[in-house]
């Protein structure tokens, strides 16, 4: 993804078009800020008409797939609909879960407390599932994958805090934003503190990977995002000084 660019196309044909959008960027029109900077709208730019088919976090970086046409568009919206789609996230959280794998069942109920955050609400929630795995133990951080078995707002953030847990640089629902230091993370660490910048101080998660059967061939078909460089770097980093790395072999992507 080059410096400027808010997303770096992963896949294009007739019918599908899958990018990795960088953090920060709204995938559709938001209500509070109808001219903040938009994805979609960008991406038309050099596609032409787009037909949306899920969203992503305004935080989240990582993958997003549009339909080309509308015949695309019913077929893979049924996918989503009816959970045939594949949906892998990667996030670096505070502390260290007291499982390696967890299924978390909520019913959550969006813009639920005067913060906006999504809470869980056994009367108003709706049903949620989310399947958690330890990937690497870096204190005091730990990656985890999520896949999403619903597509709720806030789904992860919000089953990783009814756990107690929170994700790195998460002011929302961990309660500081507190960015992510060479310095404290680097015993060895000799740098000037004045002149030091964080590795990473936005919302580390990341729509790893996506699944679906193209609506034409038939196939099932992966899209992997690549480590934001602020996210990798932090991951780099990391594994030199615990030897453990989130990043493992998912099988044939593109």
């Amino acid at each position: 993804m080059k410096k400027n660019n808010p997303y770096k196309v992963l896949y294009c044909d007739d019918s599908l078009v899958a990018v990795s959008k960088r953090s920060g960027l709204l995938v559709a029109q938001d209500r509070y800020d109808l001219a903040a900077p938009r994805l979609d709208l960008e991406l038309e730019k050099e596609f032409g008409n787009l037909f949306a088919l899920h969203r992503i976090d305004k935080d989240t970086s990582g993958v997003v797939v549009y339909a080309r046409t509308p015949e695309a568009h019913r077929t893979v919206s049924l996918q989503f609909q009816n959970r045939q789609v594949e949906k892998i996230y990667h996030a670096l959280i505070n502390g260290r879960p007291a499982w390696k794998t967890h299924r978390e069942e909520a019913r959550l109920l969006p813009d639920g407390d005067a913060q906006h955050r999504t809470i869980v609400h056994k009367r108003k929630g709706k049903p949620s599932f989310t399947e958690f795995t330890v990937l690497a133990i870096c204190p005091p951080y730990t990656w985890v994958e999520a896949r999403l078995i619903t597509g709720r707002t806030h789904q992860i953030r919000a089953h990783l805090w009814e756990n107690g847990l929170s994700i790195v640089c998460d002011p929302l629902y961990g309660g500081n934003q507190k960015p992510v230091r060479l310095s404290e993370i680097k015993r060895s660490w000799r740098g000037d503190p004045f002149e030091e910048r964080p590795l990473l101080e936005r919302l580390a998660l990341h729509a790893y990977q996506l699944t679906l059967t193209h609506p034409v061939s038939g196939e099932r078909i992966t899209f992997t995002a690549p480590y934001p460089r602020d996210l990798d770097a932090v991951r780099k980093q990391l594994s030199k000084i615990h030897g453990q790395t989130p990043l493992v072999s998912h099988g044939d992507s593109i």
